[in-house]
C-alpha cells in the first residue's frame, strides 16, 4: 500500500519555439519511490495548476489506497487534466514499487507500436503541404491526420491522396462543421478519397448529428468524447466507429483504459495520442497504446529534434516506438535537475 509523502509540481514552459507549457506532478512515496505526471497546460487561465496544488495534491498525503483506480475518487474533484497528471504519477509510482512496466499493469500486449503524425494544412499551399507528407512518410509515419474546415477541405485531401493512395489517413475536422446542406455535401466528399476516419465533424456533444452522418458515409466517424458516459451514448447511438484516446481528455490513464475497453468491445477502431511536450505524457500514451484494441498508428512522439526531457526520448525510429517493458513504470528517467531548472513556478506539498 503506497502512501503519499510529498507532492512536488512544476509549471514548466519549453525554453524555445512556441513554448508549449505543462504542468508536471512528482509524487513521493514513504519509501522514497517517486512517480511522475504530466498535465498540457496551454491555457494560462486554466485552473489545472491550482486544482492540482490546492486540492488534489493534498488530498493525496497519507491517503491509503491498494491500487491506482482507488484514487479515482480523489481526483474526480479536478479538472481532468489536472486529474490525468496526478492518476498518470499514481499509476508510474505504482508500478515502479513494484517493479513493474506500466504497459503490462494496463494489460498492454504490444512490444512496439506503429506511429502517425498530424500535419495543419491551412499552414501549407497545396504543394508545400505534399511536400510535408512525404517528409513524414519518409520518416516512416504510416498514418497522417490532416486538418481541415469549410472551404479547405476536398482540395488538400484530393491532392495528398493523389500523391499517395495507400496512405492511411485521418481527416480531423476540428468540430467546424454544421448540418448544413453544403457542409454536409463536403463531409460526403471527402469519404470517396477513404480517410480511416473523420475526426470531429461536428461540436462537442452533438452525437445525433454524428449518428445521422454516419448513416451516410462509409469512412468512420471520431466524434471528440472525454468521458465514459459520452462513449456509451456514442456507441448506443451509432455516433461513430473510432475513438481518439487522449489521455488527458479522459481525465488520467484509468478512465481512458476503460474507454479503450468499451471501444474494442463495440469493435471501434481506437488510436492514441500524447498530452504534453515533455516527455511523461508521451510515455503514459506509448503504454496506453500497447492495448489490443489500439488498432491505428498512434500520436505518441514528443517533438522531434526539441530538447529531450526524459531518458530514453519518447521518439519514433522509421515509425516504430518500442514500448518499455524491461523497466518498471513509465520505463524512462526524468531529468529532474533541469525541470527545476525550467520551472517558471514550484509548489511543494507539505511545504
Amino acid at each position: 500500500m503506497p502512501l503519499v509523502q510529498g507532492c512536488d509540481a512544476f509549471r514548466v514552459a519549453m525554453p524555445r519555439g512556441r513554448r508549449p507549457q505543462s504542468v508536471l506532478v512528482r509524487l513521493t512515496a514513504e519509501d522514497g519511490t517517486v512517480g511522475w505526471g504530466e498535465a498540457a497546460h496551454p491555457d494560462p487561465d486554466d485552473t489545472t495548476w491550482a486544482d492540482i496544488s490546492e486540492r488534489l495534491a493534498p488530498a493525496l498525503l497519507g491517503l491509503p489506497w491498494e491500487r491506482p483506480e482507488d484514487v479515482s475518487a480523489t481526483t474526480e474533484f479536478g479538472t481532468r487534466r489536472a486529474a490525468a497528471a496526478v492518476d498518470i504519477a499514481c499509476w508510474d509510482l505504482w508500478c515502479r514499487i513494484r517493479g513493474l512496466p506500466l504497459a503490462h499493469a494496463l494489460g498492454g500486449t504490444r512490444t512496439s507500436i506503429v506511429t502517425g503524425a498530424r500535419i495543419d494544412t491551412g499552414s501549407f499551399g497545396i504543394e508545400t503541404l505534399v511536400g510535408r507528407v512525404n517528409q513524414v512518410v519518409g520518416g516512416g509515419h504510416t498514418r497522417v491526420t490532416l486538418t481541415v474546415r469549410p472551404g479547405w477541405d476536398i482540395e488538400p485531401v484530393r491532392a495528398v491522396r493523389a500523391a499517395y493512395p495507400a496512405l492511411a489517413m485521418v481527416v480531423d475536422a476540428g468540430g467546424r462543421y454544421t448540418e448544413s446542406r453544403e457542409h454536409l455535401e463536403a463531409l460526403q466528399a471527402l469519404d470517396a478519397y477513404g480517410p480511416v476516419a473523420i475526426e470531429r465533424p461536428f461540436p462537442t456533444g452533438d452525437l445525433a448529428a454524428h449518428a445521422r452522418l454516419q448513416q451516410r458515409v462509409s469512412t468512420a466517424l471520431c466524434p471528440e468524447i472525454g468521458d465514459l458516459d459520452m462513449l456509451d451514448a456514442a456507441i448506443r447511438m451509432a455516433a461513430g466507429r473510432a475513438l481518439d484516446l487522449d489521455i488527458a481528455r479522459f481525465g488520467g490513464l484509468t478512465a481512458a483504459r476503460g474507454a479503450h475497453d468499451r471501444a474494442y468491445a463495440a469493435g471501434w477502431d481506437v488510436w492514441c495520442g500524447g498530452s504534453g511536450a515533455f516527455g511523461i505524457g508521451q510515455a503514459a500514451a506509448v503504454a496506453m497504446a500497447g492495448l489490443p484494441g489500439c488498432t491505428l498508428p498512434s500520436d505518441v512522439t514528443d517533438p522531434a529534434g526539441g530538447p529531450a526531457f526524459v531518458s530514453p526520448p519518447v521518439r519514433s525510429s522509421g515509425g516504430v516506438v518500442g514500448v518499455p517493458l524491461t523497466q518498471p513504470g513509465l520505463g524512462h528517467e526524468v531529468d529532474e535537475e533541469r525541470i527545476a531548472r525550467l520551472a517558471t513556478e514550484t509548489v511543494r506539498i507539505p511545504a
